[in-house]
């Protein structure tokens, strides 16, 4: 049996080799590695995959949401609201444009932000939600569009972890993850579902003012060349990585087909544990598995861990500390009581290999290392 990786990205490049390697090595011939044809092109081509009317490129998915905040025109102190489940770089931004991060704690099915708690946290200073489409679904998006409208709030879609999905509105209508609010964001690092080989990000709206914007703020402040229009940032997406992105762009369906399959033999074997919970799928998003995360009741997730690693399987948890309680975020400012399912879910989740290239055996395998542990 090939080696199970948590993310195998080496026989993934093995299958589209020969296109990535063309792609890459034109990028070398022709010398325009800054702004070159192949960003302007997977520009155009991932515009057109999710049916928005802008993507703007940018050097990672961190910079993709502190340039988002910035175009919103915030002020120092401003609130803006986001889940405490959720990897650091949603809340370092905004205290690092010095607004106040307001936590609140999210579903125990999906993991996504929690609306009801969503809604009890606006004040006068809230001027912006940020819900997180974690593990690779999309928070209840019409429910928070609907309380950001009541209250005149933006709101900026974190996608880093759910490109590809899809949404389905009460009225019908379909969107991909990252176009529904006033602004998307996105990480292409290179473990995302669409990933690149280095680092990566983009921004997505259909806001023709706030596309100009961003496009200027990511290229320092300019408008027109050496005219700077307003403090911004150097955050380019390179073009060797635009030119593997748009390989992988044209993979990436199968790429999620691959993953929910995965995830469907996964859920099949862990339905007849009584102490075990394989993810929730909401009625309303498709899930395409950035990860796959199970809920392990009444055991020790860390020595679960340890012993399957002894097996040679690699296992994650995300995440082992709430955000609430970390110093840099104001730990001091948050009441640990007003998040007990993400109190819960720190101390519950585990998430096991995840990627385009699990085959059954290796499926087989690490469930049936799984069992001998829950089975102990």
């Amino acid at each position: 049996m090939k080696q199970i990786q948590m993310v195998d990205l080496v026989t993934q490049y093995e299958k589209i080799k020969s296109e990535v390697n063309e792609a890459t090595q034109n990028v070398f011939q022709t010398a325009q590695f800054i702004n070159g044809p192949e960003v302007k092109t997977f520009q155009a081509d991932l515009e057109k995959y999710l049916a928005v009317k802008h993507v703007i490129p940018c050097a990672n998915g961190t910079d993709a949401l502190q340039i988002a905040l910035m175009a919103l025109g915030l002020n120092p102190g401003d609130e803006v609201i986001t889940s405490d489940f959720t990897f650091a770089a949603t809340v370092e931004v905004i205290g690092l444009l010095k607004l106040t991060p307001i936590l609140v704690d999210v579903r125990g099915d999906n993991f996504n932000i929690d609306i009801c708690k969503m809604e009890a946290a606006i004040t006068p200073k809230t001027k912006a939600i940020i819900p997180v489409h974690l593990f690779g679904q999309c928070a209840n998006m019409d429910a928070v569009m609907e309380v950001a409208k009541r209250h005149n709030l933006f709101v900026l879609e974190d996608t880093a972890q759910a490109i590809g999905a899809k949404y389905f509105h009460e009225n019908g209508k379909t969107s991909s993850a990252g176009t529904i609010g006033h602004i998307g964001t996105t990480s292409f690092f290179p473990s995302k579902n669409l990933g690149c080989y280095g680092d990566g990000g983009a921004i997505f709206t259909n806001d023709d003012e706030l596309a100009a914007i961003m496009r200027s703020i990511v290229n320092h402040g300019m408008g027109e060349r050496y005219y700077y229009e307003r403090l911004g940032v150097n955050s380019r997406l390179d073009s060797v990585q635009a030119a593997v992105l748009r390989i992988k762009l044209g993979h990436l369906d199968d790429y999620i087909v691959a993953r929910q399959k995965a995830a469907a033999y996964y859920s099949n074997f862990f339905s007849d544990f009584d102490n075990v919970e394989p993810p929730f799928i909401a009625n309303y998003s498709t899930h395409v598995f950035h990860q796959y995360t199970l809920k392990i009741e009444g055991l020790d997730q860390f020595a679960l861990q340890d012993f399957i690693k002894s097996k040679g399987i690699p296992a994650m948890i995300y995440y082992p500390m709430p955000l609430h309680t970390q110093k840099a975020y104001g730990a001091e400012n948050f009441n640990h009581e007003d998040f007990p399912v993400t109190n819960a879910l720190c101390k519950t989740v585990i998430s096991l290999p995840m990627h385009t290239e699990l085959d059954e055996e290796q499926l087989s395998y690490i469930c049936n290392a799984m069992k001998e542990f829950l089975n102990k």
